[in-house]
């Protein structure tokens, strides 16, 4: 397994629920074990698009339960012989080696080589840098340089803004919301999202992260306050 992996730190690392539990990309390599024409490849590929049911492997850490996921691609991209070169994108959680070993019943075998993940929520291969960049720029810090770790590390607060809807807070909650208070009705300028976990900003500001409440008096409370 190599490719993207993002890393939290500090008090971002709190933050790694919303930022990680999204869709992810994958690009990779199976080998069957008997030839299969591409165009029965293709047609039985298809056929798991969409909602699966999985059980995790033995060598998981997590309870071994049938658990539904969604695959939204799974395609061919080369053929050589029996090895193929697919793309992956689905619902965090997914097996990957599971899903090709599904695979793989229906056409007579299947296993899967190698895995690269280009995709992690909104991090992208193409935007990572590598092991040896990440060390130059600590050792650039270490002697007083700090320009090079800076232009690694993405804030909090962009993160946020892509992978959450956000509202806007009254300068005059902003004591009261980075103390743990319920948000009110009264607390927020803008209308309510549709969706049930959203953050809460003061102009660039980045407060807080809640959940929706069906409470008489409360809008929402509070799951993260950045404080």
């Amino acid at each position: 397994m190599s490719g993207v992996l993002p890393i939290a730190l500090s008090r971002a690392c709190r933050l790694n629920e919303y930022f990680m539990h999204k869709d992810k990309t994958y690009v990779g390599i199976m080998r069957l074990h008997e030839d299969t024409s591409i165009e029965k490849l293709k047609e039985e590929m298809q056929k798991f698009r969409g909602k699966i049911t999985q059980l995790p492997p033995v060598r998981s850490r997590v309870k071994r339960a049938l658990r539904e996921r969604e695959v939204k691609k799974f395609e061919l991209l080369e053929k050589e012989g029996k090895d193929v070169l697919f793309l992956a994108e689905v619902e965090a959680g997914t097996y990957i080696r599971k899903l090709c070993d599904d695979l793989g019943k229906k056409i007579g075998g299947a296993h899967m080589l190698e895995l690269r993940r280009t995709k992690a929520s909104i991090f992208l291969e193409e935007d990572s840098i590598n092991l040896y960049q990440f060390e130059e720029a600590v050792e650039e810090y270490k002697k007083g340089n700090d320009a090079k770790l800076r232009a690694i590390l993405i804030p909090a607060e962009t993160c946020i803004l892509e992978v959450m809807p956000s509202i806007r807070l009254k300068r005059s909650s902003i004591k009261q919301i980075l103390t743990g208070k319920p948000l009110m009705k009264s607390d927020i300028r803008d209308a309510l999202p549709k969706e049930e976990i959203f953050a809460i900003f003061h102009n660039e500001q980045f407060l807080a992260i809640v959940k929706k409440s069906d409470e008489k008096d409360i809008v929402a409370r509070p799951q993260f306050v950045f404080n």
